[in-house]
């Protein structure tokens, strides 16, 4: 069996190592993929195309078996109704059911219609109207821009300042590179809420649901959880604060009600769907976003846990009969705590550098991967070619074992201006 993964990112690494894992695939593409997959065994090869119509000739002409979609562009473009079209085995949402991510608007419109619990939210294409409503309700506040922003269109303003500023950047500047959808550049606007976050992801076929391991991502560039948001500085699986009823609310208060919304909707959901929760002092779980994908990085600590084979898991949910997945037991998980830490760029969020020479990788072992994202080849040596570079992922019987078996590695790592956090999963250890 064959498969392709679309996209260049960690996720999109993680995702093909997994896969080739399976005991049925004898090759897994990646396009265009970056200088991790390119330097995998001959089981897993980078193919240099982007545009959805060369991707679709190529699975056409490789009889490729699955085609899995990385990251949320090509989900929000279409590319799963284009592989759908041509009779192509492909796993992810549409476009329409996309918009879960893609447009907050619409995902906000779409909780409130059908009583998903989230935050109270107002949006704005207004820039007066939007500053007059932070003036009335006053900071903390989150400004959300519209469109896709790789995961960093997101403000948690702690002040009306900053929120004022947000909401000028989002509508006037857009420094942040937000791809404004088709209503133009808009904001949500919602009310702060308290309490600490995971990442609930399951896979879906539209019907069965099976969830994955949970996971806790860390946004902010700096230690502690300060400064800027980031796509993701690290994670780890599993996530104490989603405990066995946190679990069960968040199954049948907001997944299950968002596959039947959706399919009510006439947009039925297919592929991996991304809650990311809200848990309160009172272990109440509330939506702050969907995502339509795996998330990065808590792919790769997820994929690093997963037993199951991942190829046969998918092909089934792509095919609709995940079902025979659910009886025949489910998704095995090792026990171990698996932990990554992000190495990101020079300057990275705002102006990441790139083009260092990456020295120093460690050898590969049972219990240690590097998943690389901001990378490539060139002449033969690799450099940094985006903002996060690398997440060295790690498993171990704990937490602190875990990270410190990751942390051991990214020390040995080298690169000119290399940034990481070495407090990855610290809420667990104060857990």
């Amino acid at each position: 069996m064959k498969a392709l993964v679309i996209g260049g990112g960690g996720r999109e690494h993680a995702l093909a190592w997994k896969l080739a894992e399976g005991a049925r695939v004898e090759r897994v593409f990646v396009a265009p993929g970056n200088g991790g997959t390119a330097r995998e065994d001959n089981k897993i090869a980078n193919v240099p195309i982007t545009a959805p119509e060369a991707l679709a000739d190529f699975a056409a002409a490789e009889r490729i078996d699955l085609t899995v979609v990385g990251p949320e562009a090509p989900l929000a473009a279409g590319v799963v109704d284009l592989f759908r079209a041509r009779g192509l085995a492909v796993f992810g949402p549409t476009k329409a059911a996309a918009q879960l991510e893609s447009s907050k608007a619409f995902a906000k419109a779409f909780m409130q219609r059908h009583g998903i619990p989230t935050a109270r939210h107002a949006t704005f294409g207004d820039a007066v109207a939007a500053h007059a409503y932070v003036e009335k309700h006053g900071a903390p506040i989150v400004i959300k821009a519209d469109g896709l922003a790789a995961g960093k269109g997101v403000v948690v303003a702690m002040t009306a300042a900053e929120a004022h500023a947000a909401i000028d950047d989002m509508l006037g500047a857009n420094t942040l590179g937000v791809a404004h959808n088709a209503d133009g550049a808009r904001v949500v606007i919602e009310e702060f809420m308290a309490g600490e976050e995971a990442s609930f992801i399951v896979v879906t076929d539209g019907r069965t649901v099976l969830p994955l391991a949970t996971s806790q991502d860390h946004k902010r560039i700096g230690e502690g959880d300060a400064g800027p948001n980031t796509g993701g500085m690290g994670a780890y699986s599993p996530a104490p604060v989603v405990t066995p009823n946190v679990h069960a609310r968040a199954m049948q208060e907001i997944v299950r009600p968002t596959l039947a919304g959706m399919a009510a909707d006439g947009a039925p959901f297919t592929g991996f769907l991304y809650a990311g929760l809200m848990i309160d002092a009172e272990g109440r779980p509330r939506t702050v976003e969907f995502n339509c994908r795996l998330g990065d990085p808590e792919a790769q600590v997820i994929l690093m846990r997963l037993k199951s084979d991942l190829f046969e898991v998918l092909l089934h949910a792509a095919q609709g009969t995940l079902d025979r997945i659910e009886t025949a037991g489910g998704l095995e998980w090792d026990r171990r705590t698996a932990l990554g830490v992000v190495m990101a760029s020079h300057g990275y969020p705002a102006k990441p550098r790139t083009g260092d020479v990456i020295g120093g990788l460690p050898a590969e072992a049972p219990d240690l991967k590097v998943f690389h994202a901001g990378s490539t080849l060139k002449d033969g040596a690799l450099v940094t070619s985006g903002g996060r570079v690398l997440c060295v992922t790690a498993l171990g019987d704990n937490v602190r074992l875990a990270q410190a078996r990751a942390l051991g590695a990214v020390r040995e790592i080298r690169f000119d201006g290399a940034q990481w956090r070495a407090d990855i999963g610290h809420r667990a250890l104060k857990a």
